[in-house]
């Protein structure tokens, strides 16, 4: 069970943590807690399973990375986990996750996301990771990023109040 408390923490959350050296401190002092009671709440509601984790945004941008391409293969599907378990220990693939196909038109099963500072390093990427994964019998595309939205985290409306029993 959650309390009032933890509802307002999980709030403050979503907003993002201050950019200070001890933002618990800050979010505790928010909600008359401590340091440590903020923490202790944390792991709790994350022993709890009502968090799953926390992390952190990057703006890739501002940090020179411009040219952002998913990269999707049409791998076999008994083949799948096992490729995309190599591909996602490449220090450059910054997520890679398994969807379902949708039709012929859209066949791909497999997803990466490689940021580079230039689209020549990340196609430079690509090849090598093609190579080194022997991925090259599997059909794929690169989708460039056109557009840059502004990114954060999930962002959830009030959380309810328990029923009492």
């Amino acid at each position: 069970m959650i309390d009032a408390i933890d509802r307002q923490l999980i709030e403050l959350l979503q907003q993002g943590l201050p950019l200070v050296s001890r933002p618990y401190a800050v979010i505790g002092a928010t909600l008359n807690l401590s340091e440590n009671e903020v923490l202790q709440r944390l792991s709790v509601l994350k022993e709890m399973g009502v968090i799953k984790r926390l992390g952190v945004i990057v703006n890739h941008r501002r940090l020179g990375y411009k040219a952002n391409a998913m990269v999707v293969f049409d791998i076999a599907d008994s083949l799948v986990e096992q490729i995309g378990g190599h591909v996602s220990q490449f220090s450059f693939v910054n997520l890679c996750y398994q969807r379902p196909r949708q039709g012929e038109q859209w066949p791909y099963n497999l997803y990466c996301m490689i940021h580079g500072k230039n689209r020549e390093k990340v196609l430079q990427q690509l090849a090598h990771l093609i190579e080194s994964c022997g991925l090259r019998q599997y059909h794929h595309e690169v989708l460039f990023s056109k557009q840059c939205f502004k990114q954060r985290g999930a962002l959830y409306q009030a959380l309810p109040e328990q029923e009492k029993v």
